[in-house]
């Protein structure tokens, strides 16, 4: 008999998430004591408890305005090399203890030098966490760094060659973050072109603040390899009928970072009950599983992966799907990939299945 989903097994199954936002998965006691240490003002509460109920609150009001206001204080609190290495440390360590076992973690340097550290000092503090927390977690994890350019600012180019200085330290890619609408990928194409000359790897925050042009400009002028959340691309399927551009990222096998939790939470749709990834995922799409933000939302992988069994109907199986997708779809080396999907993921899911 398979084994029951439950909390513990879920928790124990082998998971890769492409999708996680250094900056929205503090834990709420480091946002205090990095607070106090630091002269940050203005956090709502002291409690862990209910700072921590705070943000998910502050999440769950449907707009992605509101979602976005709670990283004034997490981002307030990583000014300085330490406080990068412990956060960066600290969100290793949590993850690896749920389960996962690749992760790719995304942050923008420039949220991070309202005190004077220079990009390249940003991407060093953080990666010195990473490699700490890979190590207090016993390689348990292994762990890649996404570096994101803030789509409402200018200045791709600066965090597109950092991306290039830095593929052999972890980073293994480029995204550009925060608000879509109003900020395509055609601001600045010349970035693109660029990352793509140098063989880099990028992924595209497209159809979550935005429609279906969203992620056209992310596939077809930008080259997006994957979309970040894509969730809104459902609106170029009716029924069995999948358009043209639904049809075009999925027969070029272009993954869909989907994150159910903040989806909802951010209004890219209006329930858990309208969210499209079980249809998706039946039509064939490369649909992955992910946090987002992990104190905003108030989630984990296990908690997602829950979520899918509770509110879509998920198996093992699709479980199993949704992992294998998104080693597929991680920014490593070919040889490296299969021998995720081989020799971590498969045969732990076999087992669970049987």
């Amino acid at each position: 008999m398979p084994t029951p989903l439950s909390p513990e097994a879920l928790r124990g199954a082998p998971k890769v998430l492409l999708h996680d936002h250094l900056d929205g998965g503090l834990r709420p006691q480091t946002v205090i004591e990095l607070a106090e240490a630091r002269g940050h003002q203005g956090l709502p509460t002291t409690d862990p408890v209910a700072l921590g109920a705070w943000f998910r609150d502050n999440a769950d009001s449907g707009s992605l305005v509101r979602y976005l206001e709670g990283f004034a204080h997490t981002c307030g609190v990583m000014q300085d090399e330490a406080a990068l290495v412990r956060v960066a440390s600290e969100a290793v360590q949590d993850l690896a203890a749920d389960g996962v076992v690749y992760a790719e973690i995304r942050y923008a340097p420039e949220l991070f030098t309202e005190r004077g550290l220079s990009l390249e000092q940003a991407v060093e503090a953080v990666q010195e966490g990473f490699r700490q927390g890979v190590a207090a977690s016993d390689d348990r994890i292994r762990v890649g760094a996404l570096l994101c350019a803030m789509r409402q600012n200018d200045g791709w180019q600066r965090v597109a060659d950092l991306v290039v200085r830095y593929r052999d330290a972890g980073v293994v890619g480029f995204d550009i973050a925060g608000p879509e609408a109003g900020f395509p990928p055609s601001r600045e194409l010349s970035t693109f072109e660029y990352l793509r000359q140098q063989n880099a790897h990028f992924t595209i925050h497209a159809a979550e603040g935005a429609g279906v042009e969203s992620a056209w400009e992310a596939v077809q002028l930008a080259g997006a390899e994957r979309l970040g959340h894509g969730v809104r691309l459902a609106e170029d399927i009716d029924g069995d009928r999948v358009g043209p551009l639904a049809a075009y990222v999925r027969d070029r096998r272009i993954a869909l970072e989907m994150c159910p939790t903040s989806n909802v939470q951010t209004g890219a749709v209006a329930s858990l009950a309208e969210h499209p990834i079980r249809r998706m995922h039946e039509l064939g799409f490369r649909v992955t599983l992910n946090t987002d933000n992990r104190l905003m939302s108030g989630v984990s992988m296990t908690s997602e992966f829950a979520t899918a069994v509770e509110h879509f109907g998920f198996g093992w199986g699709d479980l199993r799907t949704f992992t294998v997708n998104a080693a597929k779809a991680a920014f490593l080396t070919h040889d490296e990939r299969r021998a995720l999907i081989q020799d971590v993921v498969e045969p732990a899911y076999a087992a669970l299945e049987k």
